[in-house]
């Protein structure tokens, strides 16, 4: 748009000079040809035109030359400004970096004596999501607020679209009672309230009502599109289900899904993390290139460092950095797999070069979780005073995360001996920032039954009872018949014990063998007690393939037992 059609919004002889300005506003380019084309409104005397300055409103807002500022001036100006006004502003503020600003005008709205209506709460609601957080109670009070004021309208129960809504703002402040009771309401639902819901469960780590939401829905005639399959994969991930993700990626394959960045990333996170490092290969090298992004990288970086295969993540994180078919950038995933990878290889100098290198070339500020990475590579090849004057001189060295880390690597360390200073340096620091987490308090008590120093074992246990501190009970994951079940270090023996531990025994004798070979590490034979005990009486009349995970925190090892490599016939041994 040039300055001379500008000019001739005031000089038209076959349009209105208002529908002229609409068709001019229209082509306009850039902010400073509406800031042109607003002046020539005001010129015209249209500026108190609620219709023309609305589309005003429209372009600040929503368009690619936003200026929500400029956009409240407008709003400002006007004696009367029409609900259509309000929405677009509140609309273009609930998409900014400011969604905060959202709900300052939500209030000055009402305050007008404007009613809003089903286009205004659902920005107001996910401004409110936005702001909020598990830990900010004034947000999710303002939320509460805001859906009082839908429940007087009555959308609450007859508008999908401000339903949904509600849910995605309950299960984004982890209240997923509140969200699911706003479900169980809705006459009518839609996939995104399916959606909705489910990922409301799944944030709140609620994962059977997830599982029986998803079920529902398929009962209920909606069809999983791409963000259902994603994010109940986030969840088989998140609790170790392969039975049911191998399910919902048979599904995928049915219905002809395309593999996008957030599926292919969701499917080569599930099956990394569910030691299944074979089908995540498969299905990171079967997507196209450019449907990797540096999420789908990292999440095949980070999986193989966490499995042990230290030299193809690295191997992996070069390839991503020089193909040259890809202008992908490597982000903070992609290297806390790297840095964990040469932790796992004992890589100490090129765990320094990556981490300069993801400072000084990539531009990624470290975190405490990167800190903690480098402190891991130092304490795990025996440089544990390195270890320590590191965690001093970082700038987070007020983050628990990395004096927990540092204070793990201690253990083996002869705390009354040569190393005892140190140890207790690194108690101190960890205890003066959390002093009243109670894992951590058990690793110190570990630390010191390790060194027979029974006494503080006893003292450390004393003052957790005195300051009523309960730690969480050693805990195990199995699968089984595509079921995920848990079970707590204590739980009590059923009928059949006899039968069960004799079962036990063999599988025991199994994985230790399976695990030297291929490890060479000791496997606890009460880990194993743990996970299976109450779950061998009720297995099936087939062959069951196990896949055991452990609670990091509690075990000193960490044992992934693959599919492929350690199976045994369960019900052979039982019946």
């Amino acid at each position: 748009m040039h300055g001379s059609a500008v000019a001739s919004a005031g000089s038209s002889t076959f349009l209105s000079k208002k529908h002229q300005c609409l068709a001019l506003l229209k082509l306009c380019s850039s902010i400073k040809h509406l800031y042109q084309l607003h002046a020539q409104i005001q010129i015209c005397g249209l500026q108190s035109d609620s219709f023309l300055a609305t589309e005003l409103i429209r372009v600040c807002s929503l368009s690619s030359r936003k200026n929500l500022n400029h956009a409240r001036t407008i709003l400002s100006r006007l004696a009367n400004p029409p609900p259509a006004a309000w929405n677009l502003l509140i609309r273009g503020y609930s998409s900014s970096d400011d969604p905060r600003g959202t709900i300052l005008l939500f209030r000055q709205m009402l305050r007008g004596g404007i009613t809003p209506n089903n286009l205004t709460f659902p920005f107001v609601l996910n401004a409110c999501a936005s702001s909020s957080s598990s830990s900010c109670s004034a947000e999710i009070k303002e939320g509460e607020q805001v859906h009082a004021h839908v429940a007087k309208s009555g959308l609450d129960c007859s508008d999908v679209y401000v339903g949904n809504n509600l849910i995605h703002f309950y299960g984004s402040c982890k209240r997923v009672s509140r969200a699911r009771k706003v479900f169980d309401k809705m006459p009518e639902r839609s996939v995104v309230s399916w959606n909705a819901v489910i990922t409301a469960c799944v944030g709140c780590s609620s994962t059977e009502d997830a599982i029986q939401y998803f079920r529902e829905m398929k009962g209920s005639g909606f069809e999983p599109d791409e963000a259902t399959m994603v994010v109940m994969l986030s969840l088989c991930a998140e609790v170790g289900n392969l039975g049911l993700g191998k399910l919902i990626h048979s599904q995928v394959i049915e219905q002809g899904m395309e593999l996008t960045h957030q599926l292919g990333t969701a499917l080569v996170d599930m099956y990394s993390k569910a030691g299944n490092l074979v089908y995540a290969m498969s299905i990171f090298e079967s997507m196209e290139e450019k449907r990797r992004n540096a999420w789908t990288w990292s999440a095949m970086i980070l999986g193989l460092a966490q499995h042990g295969f230290a030299k193809q993540a690295l191997l992996l994180f070069r390839r991503m950095i020089s193909s040259t078919s890809s202008s992908i950038q490597p982000n903070y995933v992609t290297f806390l797999g790297v840095l964990s990878a040469c932790s796992h290889a004992g890589l100490v100098q090129e765990g320094f070069n990556y981490f300069h290198e993801m400072q000084h070339k990539y531009g990624i500020k470290p975190t405490a979780v990167h800190y903690g990475a480098m402190v891991d590579i130092l304490a795990r090849a025996g440089y544990l005073k390195e270890a320590y004057e590191f965690a001093s001189s970082m700038p987070c060295r007020r983050d628990p995360i990395v004096w927990r880390t540092l204070l793990g690597a201690c253990r083996g360390r002869n705390c009354g001996g040569s190393d005892g200073e140190l140890v207790e340096e690194v108690r101190r620091r960890l205890l003066e920032l959390e002093p009243r987490r109670s894992g951590n308090l058990v690793i110190v008590a570990n630390l010191y039954a390790g060194a027979g120093m029974w006494e503080r074992v006893e003292d450390v246990r004393k003052g957790m009872r005195d300051g009523g501190l309960k730690t969480r009970g050693g805990e195990s994951w199995i699968e089984l018949g595509g079921s995920v079940h848990q079970f707590f270090s204590g739980c009590g023996l059923e009928e059949g014990a006899e039968v069960m531990n004799r079962v036990l025994i063999g599988l025991d004798l199994h994985v230790r063998m399976a695990v030297l070979e291929f490890y060479h590490l000791h496997v606890k034979t009460y880990s194993l007690y743990s996970s299976l005990r109450s779950i061998i009486l009720k297995a099936p009349r087939q062959s069951l393939d196990l896949i055991l995970s452990k609670d990091l925190v509690k075990f000193d090892d960490c044992l992934v037992v693959l599919q492929n490599q350690v199976s045994m016939d369960v019900t052979q041994a039982l019946y």
